[in-house]
């Protein structure tokens, strides 16, 4: 795969003659909006892209009001197609999701749907009270895999996502012993099992988002493991990469060492983020679409550089009322190198959060490197 960084007074023509390819097809494979722009430091990704090695397993989760073209999109590039998510409630219960129209698609595209539940309340946000009432109330537990188990069936999904966050330390062992009843109960069905868990370096990390993730509890139990390797640089935190390639590989390191590689997905983050400098606690960052960051650099005369350690690139600028933003996001550089970790850790493949915002560059740089597995092959 080539990768071209683009100079000053550089043009998808000038870069076209370079390589020997076709405007057209630099501007499908990048993204590249009306016009052409293109900043400074922008990282392209140049046709034809090689041939891929090991097949891999790609899981992307999407939300219920994912665009036809962000979906199928990205369909081709995906093992699970993943609806986030159905809410548990406290007794049992879960909320309802708009979720049959991505299931259709995934059946259509060869895509084996899956069934996501989480501990989030109404609203939003992760609530560790729900998860520790489902966790030590059998009553509402057997509800609750009740629940699952119609909805599995009704809709038609081939497995099972638990994301339970921020669970009180104390409920680790309850919610390894969930998981494998769960497992237990999945089985007659031939669900597959999995779990998102927090990117811990160890299993002394202390935090309510990582105590009550067993590693080595949850590795054995579960058919895959997905690590949310990203938010280091997240909404209300200070600028700096969404997921730093030293950050990852201290995650990966650890998880290799206490369950089997090929049940691990590593997270890859589908955004960006614009932070309002200087930072102020509480002061909220903006997502940004990666497809969107190149031209809000060119927009704002910006020039885009690379931060070797982190592995990523950013930029800053001034805004019309003479505020100063500084912007970290992914691009073909930053994706190529945490791919390559899947060959170094030898993991199962990868899990986007979330294929909401196409970003077709980053799957091409995908696919360039890893055969896709499909399920119905």
């Amino acid at each position: 795969m080539t990768l071209h960084i683009v100079k000053r007074d550089e043009t998808l023509s000038s870069i076209a003659r370079m390589y020997d390819t076709t405007v057209a097809s630099l501007t499908a494979a990048n993204q590249i909006g009306d016009g052409g722009k293109l900043a400074v430091g922008q990282a392209l990704v140049v046709p034809p892209y090689g041939a891929p090695g090991r097949s891999i397993l790609v899981n992307g989760y999407a939300l219920p009001g994912i665009g036809d073209a962000a979906l199928y999109g990205a369909l081709p590039y995906l093992t699970y197609l993943t609806p986030f998510a159905y809410r548990a409630r406290a007794d049992g219960s879960l909320s309802d999701l708009a979720d049959s129209a991505m299931i259709r698609q995934a059946y259509a595209n060869d895509v084996a749907p899956i069934m996501a539940v989480s501990n989030q309340k109404e609203g939003g946000g992760f609530d560790g009270s729900i998860g520790h009432a489902l966790l030590t109330d059998m009553a509402a537990q057997e509800a609750l895999i009740q629940n699952m188990l119609r909805i599995l069936s009704s809709k038609n999904y081939m497995g099972l996502n638990v994301d339970f966050e921020y669970l009180p330390q104390q409920d680790g062992p309850a919610y390894a012993d969930f998981l494998r009843r769960l497992k237990r109960r999945l089985a007659p069905g031939g669900y597959q099992l999995s779990a998102a868990l927090a990117p811990k370096t160890g299993p002394e990390q202390t935090g309510t988002l990582y105590t009550a993730h067993d590693y080595a509890a949850i590795g054995e139990i579960c058919d895959l493991v997905i690590l949310m390797t990203y938010e280091w640089g997240y909404t209300y935190g200070p600028p700096q990469a969404v997921a730093p390639i030293e950050q990852v590989e201290k995650v990966l390191t650890y998880a290799v060492s206490v369950m089997p590689s090929r049940k691990i997905l590593m997270g890859m983050p589908n955004y960006g983020y614009n932070w309002t400098l200087p930072y102020e606690t509480g002061r909220p960052a903006r997502t940004v679409a990666l497809a969107d960051a190149p031209r809000l650099a060119y927009e704002n005369f910006a020039d885009i550089r690379y931060d070797q350690k982190a592995q990523a690139p950013f930029f800053q600028f001034y805004d019309s009322n003479g505020a100063e933003h500084i912007v970290w996001f992914d691009d073909v550089r930053s994706i190529l190198a945490r791919l390559t970790l899947v060959q170094t850790y030898d993991l199962g493949g990868v899990s986007y959060w979330n294929i909401d915002r196409l970003y077709r560059p980053g799957f091409l740089v995908l696919s360039s490197m890893f055969r896709i597995e499909k399920v119905f092959d």
